[in-house]
């Protein structure tokens, strides 16, 4: 069991550094190209840092192990809200001032109904997966829109991503980091998937589980960096920004992939425990960080809550992979 260890540990190192080469040079391409730091922050940003989930989506899609890309979409989605927010709202209560983040919360929480009324048969077809990677397209068409007509407007988020986007690389060691990062990307999905799947089966745990707690974890670790660098920067906007971004693209690419590359029905406690989890901890964060009276704060009192919640959901799955 030892190499598949090691590759998992590997799998997750270089999956979260080529994640960030793979930000770093599509952002300064993009720069380059005279495009908003918003609109890059609001489409490639968000895109790059889901990175990680998809390609290891399509990996685990294309080696007959839907359960795992399943698992690792909503489990990264759980744990986004619950781990990598409640613990940057530990680190410094997050405040929340763009209009934009605030546009945002609601789309989440009707993508997530969306793709609910697509599992409810107890498949992942074809055509749900159509249907939720043309979301994604449109989602993007609507990200691109809002980044262009606010891009000169005083929102708090257009702020932050100026002083983030790298502006110091040419297009030459830009591209150099875009086709690296993506490379080096593919490698550590396949490393990941390779080692995650042959210790489900060594221990007799389903593929769904691993997705759910291992897998999910690393292809988060992109987020939780970024993340917690944004709330040590008090770039709160872009904190909250980064996940609710990441987890719309769990959502339409991660679980669309599955549908499209390997159609066929899922374990049912998917619609039982891991959906309503997500869900209930999305209505959360809408309650937390929308602001009903002002701008919104996920404070430290509801981060721990937030951690809590990740930890009986841990311990919720422990117990079931023992019945």
């Amino acid at each position: 069991m030892l190499p598949e260890l090691l590759a998992i540990a590997g799998g997750f190192a270089l999956l979260t550094w080529s994640a960030d080469r793979f930000v770093v040079g599509a952002s300064a391409i993009a720069y380059n190209l005279d495009i908003s730091p918003l609109v890059i922050g609001l489409t490639i940003v968000s895109l790059g840092t889901s990175a990680p989930e998809i390609l290891v989506s399509a990996v685990a899609a294309w080696q007959g192990n839907s359960g795992l890309a399943v698992g690792n979409a909503l489990g990264s989605n759980i744990i986004n809200i619950a781990l990598v927010l409640g613990v940057a709202a530990l680190i410094t209560p997050l405040d929340v001032h763009s209009s934009i983040v605030r546009r945002e919360l609601p789309v989440l929480l009707l993508i997530m109904a969306a793709a609910l009324l697509l599992l409810l048969d107890g498949t992942l077809g074809r055509l749900d997966g159509t249907l939720l990677v043309t979301g994604m397209g449109l989602m993007l068409f609507w990200v691109t829109r809002m980044g262009i007509k606010s891009s000169d407007t005083p929102d708090a988020i257009n702020t932050e991503f100026s002083e983030e986007i790298p502006t110091d690389l040419g297009i030459g060691k830009a591209a150099f980091w875009l086709v690296a990062g993506a490379l080096l990307l593919l490698l550590s999905s396949r490393l990941l998937v390779w080692g995650s799947v042959s210790i489900a089966q060594t221990m007799g745990v389903s593929d769904l589980v691993i997705g759910l707690t291992i897998v999910a974890l690393g292809t988060s670790l992109p987020e939780l960096a970024a993340t917690v660098m944004s709330a040590l920067k008090n770039e709160h906007d872009i904190a909250l920004g980064n996940v609710l971004g990441s987890n719309m693209f769990n959502l339409l690419a991660v679980l669309g992939l599955p549908g499209l590359i390997d159609p066929g029905p899922f374990e049912p406690v998917v619609l039982t425990r891991d959906y309503p989890v997500m869900f209930a901890l999305t209505v959360v964060l809408f309650v937390m960080a929308y602001g009903f009276r002002g701008p919104g704060r996920i404070n430290r009192l509801e981060g721990a809550i937030l951690l809590a919640a990740f930890g009986a959901y841990q311990t919720l799955l422990y117990f079931h992979n023992l019945a």
